[in-house]
């Protein structure tokens, strides 16, 4: 597995980057920047298994929701975008300033994959689950939170 550190000649060619600091925490700065971004994430993938069919099957209702799910966790939306399947299905993508949301539905099977990952440590990814699990009440569902940074790393899942 190759360190961080080895990547630097990659990012000293990336025309406007400028190395700060590399190793744990790693801090890239552009030439406008005056802040800088910790190199470190957090990413929630959950499978939501036997859900409201009603609920799964309403495109504006999952847009709506997942909306709403976004901004409870304390992200900020930029743009989404959405496509429905033949015979059935459908996928959102919201992008956010802190990266990305999505849910991929299978009314087939009354089921969804969801995602959330979220740059930095201020979005709570247990704000937007309770959200999308209210919504489409899945019988159950498995999660996992990751934190990724140099290393990927398995993550303690809190439900308020």
């Amino acid at each position: 597995m190759a360190k961080i550190s080895s990547l630097m000649p990659a990012f000293n060619t990336i025309p406007g980057l400028a190395k700060k600091e590399f190793g744990p925490g790693l801090k890239v700065l552009g030439k406008k920047d005056k802040e800088h971004h910790d190199f470190f994430g957090r990413h929630f993938i959950a499978n939501y298994i036997n859900c409201d069919h009603t609920s799964l099957c309403s495109k504006n209702g999952l847009i709506a929701a997942l909306k709403e799910a976004v901004a409870a966790s304390g992200a900020t939306l930029i743009k989404s975008i959405n496509h429905s399947f033949t015979p059935s299905g459908f996928t959102a993508l919201l992008l956010l300033s802190e990266s990305h949301a999505s849910i991929h539905t299978y009314p087939q099977f009354d089921s969804c994959f969801i995602d959330l990952f979220t740059c930095g440590q201020i979005c709570v990814a247990e704000k937007f689950h309770l959200i999308l699990k209210n919504y489409l009440k899945p019988e159950y569902f498995i999660q996992r939170v990751l934190i990724r940074k140099e290393t990927i790393e398995n993550d303690i899942f809190r439900i308020p």
